[in-house]
């Protein structure tokens, strides 16, 4: 299969509300559509995938901290010399590409686009279920996070709970506000680095542990998740540490999970490589959005049904969501590719 046209776009989503991206807020979402055709025996296929690193300004101007070390801009720019590159060439030269590029996200967003045209993400069916994410908004009342609380389905077993981002108080006054409502439920915390080990300490106290599936990044300093443990036996999981340029899988005492989000971490085979390691210790592997658009969550659920298709990943991020991405869920408009403005394109005119 040969790749004969390739084009690159530019979207800019607005929030309806904040979306936490840990303890900082943005209003605003922007990436990358790469739309590729190519053919093979006289048939052409055309695939569209999202590539947006979690990078950027937060809603008071600060750089977002903690997670794509690379920019938009630095992403955009190495696509654009790419392009023409990959005129004319197979399919399999966006994987050599995807290995040698130094961004996560545009190596991922490379060998998901091989993925598509290859049709690997066509013969599986997408992972439905969700684990819905639950935090207060800045900007709404509590009554209306009570009602999310009451509306969610009755199949759902487990829902994630961003914590260390106010008061202890307040925080566990939400985890009991849950459960009170849904004694059946599992929670899924994620402190993103958010506590020191003695603030850790106390409100792993007050947990109801058997209520706990695991917390996501307990401690400010890794190394101190472990003395979490020992002290209360509260599994944790791993999320931003995976994305230290320099990370490499170790089992330690506790460790649950690893959540891996695909556009921080690079290629798919990178992503198969981790997620079998983990898997020969017992550690369970769950994939995780990185606050993509419809079109990258959509891809995104097709691949967690191949790659982890035991777990249900944590893709709930779409609701604050103004607009749709190429892919509909639900929202009152959807953008198409037109839309979109156009960066960069191998056709001729």
């Amino acid at each position: 299969m040969i790749l004969t046209s390739l084009s690159l776009y530019l979207y800019r989503l607005p929030l309806d509300r904040f979306l936490p991206v840990g303890k900082q807020r943005i209003d605003h979402r922007t990436g990358l559509v790469l739309q590729a055709k190519a053919q093979a025996e006289g048939e052409e296929s055309e695939q569209l995938i999202e590539i947006a690193p979690l990078s950027g300004f937060d809603i008071d101007q600060q750089p977002l901290s903690g997670f794509s070390r690379e920019s938009l801009e630095e992403v955009q720019q190495a696509l654009v010399a790419l392009l023409p590159k990959l005129q004319n060439q197979p399919i399999d030269y966006l994987l050599e590409q995807a290995e040698a590029s130094p961004y996560p996200s545009m190596a991922f967003g490379l060998s998901l686009l091989h993925a598509k045209l290859s049709g690997k993400l066509e013969s599986v069916r997408p992972v439905t279920a969700t684990v819905p994410l639950i935090y207060q908004p800045v900007d709404a009342p509590k009554t209306e996070l009570i009602a999310n609380i009451a509306s969610l389905d009755s199949c759902v077993r487990s829902v994630k709970v961003k914590v260390a981002q106010t008061s202890v108080e307040d925080e566990l006054s939400l985890i009991y506000g849950i459960l009170g409502q849904r004694p059946d439920l599992k929670l899924r915390l994620d402190a993103n680095r958010g506590f020191s080990l003695e603030q850790a300490l106390d409100f792993a106290a007050c947990l109801p542990l058997e209520s706990i599936e695991y917390i996501e990044e307990p401690c400010q300093h890794p190394q101190d998740n472990q003395t979490l443990y020992r002290a209360i036996p509260l599994p944790y999981a791993l999320d931003e540490s995976l994305n230290e340029p320099d990370y490499q899988f170790m089992m330690h005492e506790g460790l649950t999970a690893l959540i891996i989000k695909p556009m921080l971490l690079g290629s798919i085979e990178k992503l198969q490589r981790l997620i079998d390691e983990a898997h020969s210790h017992g550690v369970r592997c769950i994939l995780s959005s990185s606050l993509e658009a419809s079109l990258g969550i959509n891809d995104l659920a097709h691949l967690a049904a191949i790659l982890t298709p035991d777990e249900i990943p944590g893709l709930d991020t779409l609701a604050a969501f103004s607009q749709d991405l190429i892919v509909p869920s639900g929202k009152p408009q959807c953008l198409k590719l037109h839309q979109l403005k156009l960066v960069a394109s191998t056709q001729q005119d």
